[in-house]
């Protein structure tokens, strides 16, 4: 038996690395050309940022509308140390990224302790007053560039780091749900004060939760920021969080699966629809509005896909099987 509990992992292992093979040799061969390629690193990115905040408003409950906010910090965070900390680029990188989230992480302890005694609209106002604080900051200060923007970033991000940080970012909070930990946020969302009666610390598991959203979401901006190579305030605005929670919502709040399987589509889909550019929007939000219409918990709802469940059952039938011969 514990040698078929290791088989579903094996397989999801086998499977991530065929697509990291198959998608990086299309790359290498130009196949897949540059300008595809960045489409498939901002999927990578937009994975990241769904599936974290998923954390906080799928699994913890709390409406978060300033995501945007804890990426941008993260982006001219890594920015300015890759670009001033005269570290060779090959270790200036990843150290950038972790500098990146963990500022983030500074940004969400202290937007986290008073923003988290607030529940429902409240807290979703007061995040978004803190994006907006944070890019008003950004204009303010010299150092970012001001209005101008942040330019002269170098380009290290490559599809290798997005792809395995994406795959990273998506099994540390899958564990984290399927942990005791993840059980406490989900029991908070359930119910908080029931959970809060059941000996629950609701205060730290909601502020761990939201703390963790912002720490990726600081990862994404830092690996953004070295894939576009300039920086513009504008860009982290309102709109942009509300763009990330509608993956999370269209896939389902809840749903790991369903963030990752939103992001690749409301990345993929504005451009496919390019060939139509006059009505790409109005489409965009026409197939948006059937979803929600017709599906409101999202496409997947708190559903996960899992090799595991379809390996017991082909087992099951298997053994059923041989049981009837």
């Amino acid at each position: 038996m514990k040698t078929k509990k290791w088989i579903p992992n094996v397989i999801i292992l086998v499977l991530v690395l065929a697509l990291y093979v198959v998608l990086s040799v299309l790359i290498s061969a130009n196949i897949i050309n540059p300008y595809y390629s960045g489409i498939l690193t901002m999927v990578c990115i937009n994975v990241i940022l769904a599936v974290s905040l998923n954390l906080a408003t799928g699994f913890l409950g709390q409406l978060v509308l300033g995501h945007a906010g804890f990426m941008s910090v993260g982006a001219y965070a890594a920015s300015l140390f890759t670009m001033y900390s005269g570290l060779p680029q090959i270790i200036s990188f990843p150290i950038a990224l972790l500098v990146g989230g963990l500022v983030a992480v500074v940004f969400g302890v202290i937007i986290g302790v008073p923003a988290l005694r607030l529940k429902g609209d409240y807290l979703a106002i007061l995040t978004l007053g803190f994006g907006e604080i944070i890019r008003v900051l950004i204009l303010a200060v010299p150092f970012t560039g001001g209005a101008a923007g942040l330019s002269g970033i170098p380009l290290l991000t490559t599809f290798t780091y997005v792809f395995i940080l994406a795959i990273l970012t998506v099994g540390i909070i899958f564990a984290f749900i399927h942990s005791r930990h993840g059980r406490a946020v989900i029991a908070i969302r359930e119910d908080e004060i029931a959970a809060e009666a059941a000996g629950i610390n609701t205060t730290y598991y909601k502020l761990l939760a939201f703390v963790m959203a912002a720490f990726f979401a600081g990862v994404a901006g830092g690996l953004y920021a070295h894939h576009i190579g300039v920086l513009d305030p504008g860009k982290f605005n309102f709109n942009y969080s509300v763009e990330i929670l509608i993956m999370v919502v269209l896939g389902g709040m809840g749903s790991i699966t369903g963030s990752v399987i939103a992001a690749v589509v409301l990345t993929l889909l504005p451009e496919a629809l390019r060939g139509f550019s006059e009505y790409r929007m109005l489409i965009y939000s026409i197939i948006l509005i059937c979803v929600m219409l017709f599906k409101p918990s999202g496409l997947l709802g708190q559903y996960e896909f899992s090799i595991a469940r379809i390996f017991k059952r082909l087992t099951h039938k298997k053994a059923d099987a041989e049981k009837e011969a």
